[in-house]
């Protein structure tokens, strides 16, 4: 197992931790909501993310990444935001990672592991269209939720003086179909041990 698919499956390893140090039922749904997101995500179900029981009706995303910064709303325009990654790996890591009756906030290092051609896309400055990078930066990730433990929206802040760019050798990378396989595996492991929608808020 090579380093990029080390980081994919050890990603949520901190919200697992979080969950069994919490004890109030809208943080503990909210936590699982989240932890349930990010496998839905990387698994590419991304019509299971905007359900009416993960994602509130009209959701806004204000995502900075890279020189185009975006704010995102209603969810045709969310699909159509993780839809437009393409075949981009994403992974985080070295969470600082809280939860309060408003949301999650979650300061991580975000990676990315792309072409070129998709980096300069989104503004970031590598030098060849041809390679492939591994670039990675520190980033706050603010989730609000709402009263029912539903995500209202992704507020994404990337600390660019903590940008790094790596050239990676194709042959030690990790493909788009491999994380997909890698978030579906620890999704049904999820499932198994949670019980179903163990993301729902369950009335008092």
């Amino acid at each position: 197992m090579n380093r990029f698919e080390q980081g994919v499956y050890d990603c949520m390893g901190p919200t697992a931790e979080l969950v069994e140090r919490t004890s109030d039922p809208l943080h503990r749904a909210m936590l699982l909501n989240f932890w349930r997101h990010v496998h839905l995500e990387g698994a590419g179900e991304f019509e299971q993310i905007v359900a009416p029981d993960m994602m509130v009706d009209h959701p806004v995303y204000r995502v900075t990444w890279g020189a185009n910064p975006a704010v995102i709303e209603g969810k045709d325009g969310v699909l159509a935001f993780y839809r437009s990654v393409g075949d981009a790996v994403l992974w985080h890591s070295d969470d600082r990672l809280s939860v309060a009756d408003w949301g999650i906030c979650d300061e991580i290092t975000f990676h990315q592991l792309a072409a070129g051609r998709d980096l300069r896309a989104i503004g970031y400055d590598v030098p060849d269209p041809d390679r492939l990078y591994h670039v990675s930066s520190r980033q706050a990730f603010i989730w609000p939720y709402d009263d029912r433990a539903r995500l209202a929206g992704e507020h994404l802040y990337e600390d660019k003086t903590s940008l790094q760019i790596e050239e990676v050798d194709p042959a030690d990378a990790i493909t788009p179909a491999r994380v997909r396989e890698i978030h579906r595996e620890l999704l049904a492991e999820l499932e198994a041990a949670r019980g179903d929608q163990f993301w729902v808020l369950q009335p008092a």
